[in-house]
């Protein structure tokens, strides 16, 4: 019998996008999510778009005791780490939260592994590791740097599975340096559902196009930027998750880890989006001018072609209008998310 995957934080957005996609490619699950900003129905759906062996254990990666029961009752080969805080905006109001939370807990989960005999690790990392970048577009061996809490929990845990990589040569280990995930299950069954007030663009335009939200905060219009807006890299949540597929026989394969940019290299600015949701939705999105946020460079768009090379990875999702399309269909048949 084919060994399990871990996916911690699997009933998330991109959590559950990968796990239907791991289910589908015939991969038995085990998930684990203590549903801070998640619901449990997203895997009620997951099982029923790709039916497979899925276990759910609600609880958290902090919590060691539960971990170390998990790996001992369940033979867990390898683990795709999604689980963490991942807001910009509030790791600069509350960043000791987010060390604790995000490395604390990784800390913790490694060393459950590390106990349990299962050193396979594909991680989900961030763009926000590069900072504000002196060229674009941005591929892996720029420096790395960042410009807020939340960016520097990703850098410190790339920085630990490059420690323990290099000093334990039965460690593998890939992180995945998504840009920004957009979009939805084609289906419109999953999609992105925050608990609280959206921290990116793309669920709150869909909450303000589903009228659950009055108006768009846009952040900032003085950037060195084309139309003065902050220009990124919206890459479909299903393209990420099809990566992880990809990457699984890097972990076959000895070195001290594994890097690869996720994005589409076709940046867009947020009144770009704006105006594409609006083509998309045909209607209009009341916009309120707000001064920039801490910690947000002008821009950020990746050079993929490492991945595309080596792992073969293909973007389906090239344009911001599909994407888009997609998101709107989850929106539109859910416009309460999950509780509806």
């Amino acid at each position: 019998m084919e060994r399990l995957i871990l996916v911690t934080g699997g009933a998330g957005y991109i959590g559950s996008h990968t796990s239907t996609e791991l289910l589908a490619a015939g991969h038995p699950l085990v998930v684990l999510d203590n549903l801070s900003n998640s619901s449990p129905v997203s895997l009620d759906r997951v099982r029923a778009l790709a039916p497979g062996p899925l276990t759910f254990i609600e609880g958290d990666m902090g919590d060691g005791e539960l971990l170390d029961r998990l790996f001992a009752e369940h033979d867990i080969g390898a683990v795709v780490h999604f689980a963490g805080l991942k807001a910009v905006g509030e790791s600069c109001r509350i960043p000791l939260r987010y060390y604790r939370n995000n490395i604390t807990g990784t800390l913790g989960l490694l060393g459950a592994m590390d106990r349990a005999g299962c050193r396979n690790l594909i991680f989900s990392s961030s763009a926000t590791v590069y900072g504000d970048p002196a060229s674009l577009p941005i591929t892996e061996d720029f420096p790395l740097s960042t410009t807020n809490p939340y960016g520097r929990t990703k850098l410190f845990i790339e920085e630990i599975l490059r420690d323990v990589c290099a000093a334990d040569p039965r460690w593998r280990a890939v992180l995945l340096r998504y840009f920004n995930p957009v979009g939805a299950h084609p289906s419109g069954r999953i999609g992105e559902d925050p608990r609280d007030i959206p921290n990116n663009l793309m669920p709150y335009i869909m909450q303000v196009a589903v009228g659950r939200r009055d108006a768009l905060q846009v952040f900032g219009d003085d950037y060195d930027t084309p139309d003065g807006t902050c220009l990124r890299d919206y890459v479909h949540v299903d393209d990420l998750s099809r990566a992880h597929i990809a990457v699984f026989d890097k972990l076959n394969q000895p070195g001290a880890g594994y890097f690869y940019n996720l994005g589409t290299g076709r940046p867009s600015s947020v009144r770009e989006i704006i105006n594409a949701v609006e083509a998309v939705t045909g209607l209009k999105v009341p916009v309120v001018e707000a001064d920039r946020r801490p910690g947000d460079p002008p821009a950020l768009y990746a050079d993929s072609s490492k991945a595309q090379t080596e792992l073969g990875w293909e973007i389906q999702y090239p344009e911001v209008k599909d994407i888009i399309a997609t998101a709107w269909k989850w929106h539109q048949a859910h416009p309460d998310g999950f509780e509806d």
